[in-house]
């Protein structure tokens, strides 16, 4: 099983739209596919409460009552914000893969330097043995608030795997516990294509 955790500590930085897309890429892949909701919003939990039974099904993996399923092949993780010390090391320890998301502003810049600096001790960070990779999420293509974050991120030691186009589609699709992966039709061809570098960086993960 692949434990791939969705985390960064500021909050707002769209962790449970990664997360649930990334379970419904999964689950459309053929694969057994858990998600679990560690934020106390609950939203990932109120998505797949919403989920259609006619789409390829992803179980809910309650992590605080104990281990995930061994039948799982993927587990996603949509991790809290302000994740105390000790709870940033537990997840690290325990995924195989981190995704950061960050948004273009100066705020989430200043969080996601605060988060790096949490994991760049931990053991597993500093012998390399965890993959990671950010995602530019919401992002305006070709507007200064992209450029800037693009030269933030830069200047930081983990690649750039998905840049996320700013759009209402995420949101419309969320009220009907679907993702990209769900639909059909060329219309959403250009949203899909802005992950297909990370999807390819997560199954050559491992």
């Amino acid at each position: 099983m692949m434990i791939v955790a969705v985390v960064n500590t500021k909050g707002g930085s769209g962790k449970t739209t990664v997360a649930t897309h990334l379970a419904a890429h999964f689950a459309q892949r053929g694969l057994v596919t858990g998600l679990a909701d560690l934020d106390r919003q609950q939203s990932a939990s109120g998505w797949l409460a919403r989920r259609p039974y006619t789409l390829p099904a992803i179980h809910a993996v309650d992590l605080e009552s104990g281990k995930p399923p061994k039948t799982l092949d993927r587990l996603v993780v949509d991790a809290p914000a302000a994740l105390k010390r000790k709870a940033v090391a537990e997840v690290v320890e325990t995924a195989d893969v981190l995704v950061i998301p960050v948004l273009p502003s100066v705020f989430d810049e200043d969080g996601t330097r605060r988060f790096l600096d949490h994991i760049a001790d931990l053991k597993p960070v500093k012998k390399g043995k965890r993959d990671i990779c950010f995602v530019a999420n919401r992002v305006r293509l070709r507007s200064r608030a992209a450029e800037r974050l693009e030269a933030f991120l830069k200047d930081l030691d983990y690649p750039v795997m998905a840049r996320l186009r700013d759009t209402l589609t995420y949101a419309n699709l969320a009220t009907e516990g679907q993702a990209l992966f769900d639909v059909s039709g060329a219309r959403l061809e250009d949203h899909r294509r802005d992950w297909r570098p990370l999807l390819d960086y997560l199954d050559n993960c491992g």
